[in-house]
């Protein structure tokens, strides 16, 4: 992979970072604002927001796993191994890395993977 194509996916890795940073910091505000209690909400209200808290609270833990990838990535871009297998050593499909560029994995291994076949 030449330098142009790994500034690319560099840029849209730093972005979707930055996105998810973005939006965990609504989220945070979100919460702050949702936990004002003026009693007047009824048992309905109460739990839709319990409900909505809770949500959040699960989507922070997919964005921290994004993230924590996307770093992973970011550091293969400095180590030179962008775009190859952690497990197989061998290259990982363009149309892969477009639609998701912090994947570490081939399709093959990313299936062994999810099967929980793969160290």
């Amino acid at each position: 992979m030449d330098k142009r194509q790994l500034e690319r996916y560099r840029k849209r890795l730093m972005e979707k970072r930055k996105d998810i940073v973005d939006e965990f910091q609504k989220n945070v505000n979100y919460r702050r604002e949702s936990t004002v209690d003026d009693g007047t909400q009824d048992i309905a209200d109460k739990a839709t927001n319990a409900y909505n808290k809770e949500f959040l609270f699960s989507l922070t833990d997919a964005e921290r796993d994004l993230v924590e990838l996307i770093e992973e990535a970011l550091g293969r871009i400095e180590e030179r191994d962008f775009g190859v297998c952690s497990s197989c050593s061998t290259e990982i499909k363009h149309t892969r890395l477009e639609a998701l560029p912090w994947a570490k994995y081939c399709l093959n291994c990313q299936e062994l993977q999810e099967q929980g076949l793969l160290d």
